[in-house]
């Protein structure tokens, strides 16, 4: 069992910034971000491979937002800049343990979860 828990969330200001933090109980060779707005589905936001640190990233974000991790804390980050109104939403933290089968942005392949952390833009 992998535990996943998100921290920096918040309210900012429309143009300003973020940084969220996941931190895993254990190795995970895939983790990512997805987010959840009211009435929408969720939706693939970024994504890092352990093994070669490989990136994936929804258009969306694409310029403003990095994910990036440390491995010896098992910790993967959201920084996220010039932030939008519509990035509001509630931003969960995912993984995948050791598979190695996952479709980056997809649900496909994560095995473990995270408890979501809010994330406002006031415009």
């Amino acid at each position: 069992q992998l535990q996943l828990v998100e921290s920096g969330g918040g309210s900012v200001q429309a143009g300003g910034s973020l940084r969220l933090s996941c931190t895993a109980s254990g190795f995970a060779i895939h983790m990512a971000w997805f987010r959840q707005s009211p009435g929408k589905e969720r939706e693939g936001v970024a994504s890092i491979r352990t093994i070669g640190a490989l990136t994936y990233y929804a258009d969306f974000v694409k310029g403003r937002f990095t994910i990036s991790r440390n491995n010896a804390n098992n910790t993967v980050y959201l920084n996220m800049n010039n932030l939008k109104p519509e990035d509001t939403a509630t931003y969960y933290c995912a993984s995948e343990r050791r598979r190695g089968i996952c479709i980056p942005l997809t649900y496909y392949g994560l095995d473990y979860w995270g408890k979501g952390i809010l994330v406002t833009i006031s415009s």
